[in-house]
Order: structure tokens, then sequence, then C-alpha cells
């Protein structure tokens, strides 16, 4: 049973008595890659960290609609965390984590790397790797755990246009592999190339949900609009 859809049910985060994000009433679904695009701190990685898990609802409830989610579904953020350990060893580590049979973890870290092409830096350092190549090994972690999720936040940030397009064909390649993709991304651009819908936020809300093409051509709202003609929104 698939861990999909996604229901966030009047969902609220709060700090004190500071309603950083929501009330929220969301559904995502299989299928389409979701962009959710907004002005800074509007809550966009605030909203994909609730979704994940990282951090719980202060009112209204996140729930998935199959079990053993946490296992299923993954986030990889705009500078992440390198094990000590090689490039190959990085893969490995979270096989382990999840219990992936010995058998089964050379053939998925092979098939990652390779993926990711990362196999002839397999045994190198992975501190050492440029931000590129250290992003791209995130996604090879990814790949190997086969999640139905994966959450995205700010994959590409201060990368270079080739380092860019790396992760993003890597990210395609997830996606038409059936893992639903949810990412944040400040790269019009980019949002235009990977998303087929948007969510935009402001002030914490979703002030407008469509398809991506509808959104970037016709936005429905005026804030929306503000925000794609670069005008600074309050």
């Amino acid at each position: 049973m698939t861990i999909l859809p996604l229901m966030l049910d009047e969902a609220v985060v709060s700090a004190g008595a500071h309603r950083l994000l929501g009330p929220l009433t969301l559904s995502l679904d299989a299928g389409p890659r979701t962009v959710i695009l907004g002005p800074n701190g509007a809550g966009k990685s605030l909203l994909l960290r609730l979704c994940h898990g990282l951090i719980p609802p202060s009112a209204g409830r996140v729930r998935w609609h199959g079990a053993d989610a946490f296992r299923r579904q993954a986030m990889v953020f705009q500078q992440p965390v390198m094990l000590r350990r090689s490039v190959r060893a990085n893969v490995a580590y979270g096989l382990g984590l999840r219990a992936v049979a010995r058998a089964e973890r050379e053939p998925r870290i092979a098939a990652a790397l390779a993926a990711a092409g990362l196999a002839p830096l397999a045994d190198r350092p992975a501190p050492v790797l440029s931000a590129g190549e250290q992003q791209r090994l995130a996604l090879a972690r990814v790949w190997a755990l086969a999640p139905e999720v994966l959450f995205l936040d700010e994959p590409t940030a201060n990368l270079d246009p080739g380092a860019t397009g790396a992760v993003e064909r890597i990210v395609d390649a997830l996606h038409a592999g059936g893992c639903k993709i949810i990412m944040t991304t400040h790269d019009m651009n980019q949002a235009r190339r990977l998303a087929d819908e948007v969510i935009f936020l402001h002030g914490g809300v979703v002030v407008e949900r469509g398809e991506a093409a509808r959104f970037f051509d016709r936005p429905q709202t005026e804030t929306a609009t503000a925000f794609l003609e670069g005008r600074l929104l309050w």
C-alpha cells in the first residue's frame, strides 16, 4: 500500500504566540512534481520539515495514508551532511540503518552511484567533494533507499549551472521511477523546468495552488502576480 496521499488537516506551526505556518489543509498525491514557491519567510522550508516529520504541528494534524511512512520517504537539504567516510560508505550507511539485507546492498550502491555519476569517485572521502558532487551524493543515498516520496529543500542553491543540471537530471530520473517529488526553490527557471504543479505560499498560508503552466502564465491572485513580476511582498 502506498503511503500517499499525505494530508495536512488545519496544520499550524507556532513559536510561542507567533504563528509561523498555517492553518494549512492540503492533500499531496502521487504523480505530479510539486514545487513550493514563495518569498523569503513564506514558510516553504518549514512546510517541508513539517511534512517530513522533523517538527510536529502545534495544532492540527499531519498524516500519511499508509503505514511505516518514516522509512518510505526521505529529505535532501540545501547543504547535505556528509559522513567522514568514503562516497561508497555514505551510501552504505543509509542502507544499514534501514536494515537492508547485506546481499542487496552492493547492487543498490552500485546502481545509485552510477545514476549520480559518482562511480569513479566511490573511494574518495565524501567531505572533499565539491558542493555539486556532495549534492549528487545526497541524492545517491536517496536513490539506494528507493523512497516513495522525496522532499528537496533548495537542492541547487549556490550551485553553478552545470552542477544544477546534473542534480535536476537525477531528480527527473527519480520522478520517472515513480518517486513523488516535493521541493522548494527560489530559481523560477528551475521551477518552470521541474514543476507539474505549484503551491504558492505567502505569510505561512497557501495563497494559490494549481497546474504549473497555468500558474506561471495566468496567476490567479495579485500576490502571485506580484511575486512573479519580482515585486516585493509585504
